[in-house]
């Protein structure tokens, strides 16, 4: 099966995996997946993560965060850049996600970093993903 956007696959692996509760997922790594979790882990939406060799595939390993009540850190999780329509903003009009409560992944030309982090540098991209 070949996946055409395989950053929206691992997105999505990642929402199911926290709406079914699981402790972990695998999904298959790139320098991009990796700079995303990256993401997500310096702004704690996952417990951790780790490369994994599995069956001569290298894989992300990513563990799931959850709170005292058992309900996932991530609440929502959307693609908003795809294959057919890329979205680009510069640092001025970068999207707030839910009144700054959320982060938007920007890949600008320093590398993959969150919007804040692109408007503090003013840099501008593309818009990966936001998540909440």
């Amino acid at each position: 099966m070949s996946v055409s956007d395989p950053i929206a696959d691992m997105l999505t692996k990642v929402r199911n995996a926290a709406m079914a509760r699981h402790e972990k997922v695998d999904v298959p790594t790139s320098k991009l997946k990796l700079e995303i979790v990256k993401i997500l882990k310096t702004e704690g939406y996952i417990k951790n993560f780790k490369k994994v060799s599995q069956d001569n595939a290298n894989v992300i390993r990513i563990f799931l965060k959850y709170d005292e009540e058992n309900t996932p850190v991530i609440h929502g999780i959307q693609k908003i850049s795809t294959p057919g329509r890329r979205v680009y903003s510069g640092y001025k009009d970068l999207p707030r996600v839910y009144n700054g409560y959320g982060t938007v992944i920007v890949s600008t030309s320093i590398g993959v970093t969150t919007g804040k982090k692109a408007a503090e540098k003013m840099v501008g991209g593309e818009l990966i993903c936001t998540v909440w």
